[in-house]
């Protein structure tokens, strides 16, 4: 994302679930900051009420498949059937490939529909052999203006992520920055300057 405003973009994968993202709805509404979710379209087929939460906290909403689908193991058609059956459970153009894998052709045929946004900060919380203290201070060195931060609202990652979330967070509301959502129309700017 564009530099010079002093924006972290802070997103979340994944969810939503009981376990764990309303702590995260409590944890960014604590300090008063918007993210992004990128959901899986069975997780919001079963708990539709998180989503609702997601949305009136203010949030952004983004498509993450419905099966959190490896682009890279399953069939072109598949695969776009299975991203475009999240429509039938969330309104969004924004789309994140799980695990970042998505082939060109499958990326192609999205892209009339959905902006994919990547990341530049992996949190690394979803790894067990690391602790929260070296998922803190791996988003901490990594991140800066600019960055789109990932971090995961699942029960691999819960115990590294609520260790580390509210500290990343106070670390760069003391420097000043902002944590913004992603938005449509921001894209939609960056896109036109592009062509």
């Amino acid at each position: 994302m564009p530099k010079g405003k002093n924006r972290i973009f802070l997103t979340f994968d994944d969810g939503p679930i009981p376990e764990i993202t309303p702590d995260v709805l409590k944890i960014l509404s604590h300090y008063k900051v918007k993210a992004t979710f990128f959901c899986v379209g069975d997780n919001i087929r079963k708990y539709p009420q998180i989503l609702q939460q997601i949305i009136e906290n203010g949030h952004s909403i983004g498509c993450h498949s419905f099966n959190h689908l490896n682009g890279w193991k399953t069939p072109k058609e598949e695969y776009i059937e299975n991203v475009n059956k999240c429509e039938e459970y969330l309104n969004t153009n924004l789309f994140r490939p799980p695990y970042g894998k998505a082939t060109p052709a499958q990326i192609n045929l999205l892209k009339e529909k959905y902006f994919t946004v990547l990341w530049s900060v992996l949190s690394g919380d979803f790894d067990t052999k690391i602790t929260g203290e070296q998922c803190l201070q791996n988003v901490i060195q990594n991140t800066f203006d600019g960055s789109i931060v990932v971090f995961h609202d699942s029960i691999k990652a819960k115990e590294r992520l609520i260790y580390a979330l509210p500290m990343f967070i106070e670390h760069f509301l003391a420097k000043g920055f902002s944590f913004e959502s992603i938005n449509h129309e921001e894209l939609m700017e960056i896109k036109q300057r592009k062509t």
